[in-house]
């Protein structure tokens, strides 16, 4: 676990990425998207613990439609800084057969768990899956999946603050931060 005065030291030599006004336009943006798209279908959202918390929390109350709500938990961070094995943790306890399907996650990096998440939902029966993140980062890898909606773009440098975390830390803040080069 990370010290609060490692924490402290990592924050006060991290570079602001997106503001936090500019965090909130983007969540405005992915939510008149997913309204547009979805506000028809009552889709079932899943929200991808713990990274999503923060986006899943904030958008909820901008969706103007019904819908179901449930969460999975997979992981390959862990407090790491590189993803490895997914471990599932929790899958979701709502049914996905023949519904439409929401995957909501803070951040698209490799991709290789959101592409297992839309694979397992298609394989519990869902009748399409779409997915949106909150922000994409741009590395010049080729990806397994793209998500449908997207809120902002990143940089290819390691990133925290609006659900995504350093270490464990900074998952609250409002605004998006990149660790010192």
């Amino acid at each position: 676990m990370m010290t609060v005065q490692r924490a402290r030291e990592i924050f006060a030599q991290a570079e602001v990425i997106h503001s936090a006004d500019a965090v909130q336009a983007a969540l405005h943006s992915v939510a008149s998207q997913i309204t547009d798209v979805l506000g028809e279908s009552h889709p079932l959202l899943l929200s991808v613990m713990g990274g999503a918390v923060v986006f899943s929390g904030q958008l909820l109350p901008l969706l103007d439609f019904p819908l179901d709500f449930d969460y999975v938990h997979v992981s390959r961070y862990g407090d790491a800084r590189q993803g490895g094995q997914m471990h599932w943790k929790v899958e979701p306890h709502e049914s996905v057969r023949g519904r439409v399907v929401l995957l909501l996650d803070d951040i698209l990096d490799e991709g290789h768990t959101l592409d297992a998440l839309h694979k397992r939902v298609m394989e519990l029966g869902a009748l399409h899956c779409y997915s949106a993140v909150f922000a994409d980062k741009l590395h010049g890898r080729e990806k397994p999946i793209k998500a449908d909606f997207v809120g902002l773009e990143l940089p290819d440098r390691f990133v925290f603050g609006y659900g995504m975390d350093i270490e464990g830390a900074w998952r609250n803040l409002p605004a998006i931060y990149a660790v010192k080069e």
